[in-house]
């Protein structure tokens, strides 16, 4: 089966250890559970069966999007791909309340506040102290890029911020060429970058949700004008 030229797959990372405990997580580097990776192998051989192809694969810097790549990958037989690393496509930075479930966030900043802070789209969780051992300058994954570029937390807005750079240096232009991409990220920096390509407002991308593991395509026309989205 013949895919049209201009097309794109984005996914976000099968489920996480932290996901089963209700944690944040962000930029804390954490696996996929046995389930992550049976539903990237779920994933992948369901794009083979319906003629998906890929020329190359982008990911994040964490784990666990490998994790999925890697088994996407190998259950739908797609062989060895070029694969990318963006930091930009990293998850949200949650601050203070990486590492922290839900309940105990409540606990401590209250049900409403704490709501804002991971549902909202301009308000940005207590930031991690710059010489907090959590503070991504501490990874040597991060060590070419200057400090001040690394967040020590985000809004939605500055992920965004962070993210679409990538989109629209690395990702859109490689459509363009006719690249067939298959880019594996997280719930929030899918949620900017939907938010930029689909035109969605604020509240309808603080309403967004992004399952785990299930592909959204998108397909453009040769001017990188949106024609058609799809989500499994």
């Amino acid at each position: 089966m013949s895919r049209p030229a201009f097309e794109l797959v984005l996914l976000r990372h099968g489920h996480s250890e932290w996901n089963l405990s209700n944690r944040f997580t962000g930029w804390t580097d954490i696996e996929l559970t046995g389930v992550g990776m049976a539903e990237a192998a779920q994933c992948g051989r369901a794009l083979a069966a319906q003629g998906y192809h890929f020329d190359e694969v982008h990911l994040s810097c964490l784990q666990r999007t490998r994790q999925t790549a890697e088994a996407l990958l190998q259950a739908g037989s797609f062989g060895e791909l070029p694969i990318f690393t963006h930091w930009r496509l990293n998850e949200r930075h949650y601050g203070q309340l990486q590492g922290m479930d839900k309940a105990t966030i409540f606990a401590e900043w209250g049900e409403e506040r704490s709501r804002r802070w991971w549902r909202g789209y301009d308000e940005s969780p207590p930031p991690l102290d710059y010489e907090d051992p959590r503070h991504p300058r501490f990874e040597p994954i991060y060590h070419q890029l200057d400090p001040a570029q690394l967040p020590c937390s985000e809004s939605l807005a500055q992920c965004q911020q962070r993210t679409l750079p990538c989109w629209q240096e690395e990702l859109a232009p490689a459509v363009a060429r006719g690249r067939r991409l298959l880019v594996i990220s997280h719930g929030n920096t899918l949620r900017a970058i939907r938010m930029h390509v689909e035109q969605l407002s604020a509240d309808e991308v603080e309403r967004l949700e992004i399952p785990s593991a299930a592909p959204l395509i998108y397909r453009f026309n040769s001017e990188m004008k949106l024609l058609e989205v799809e989500l499994w």
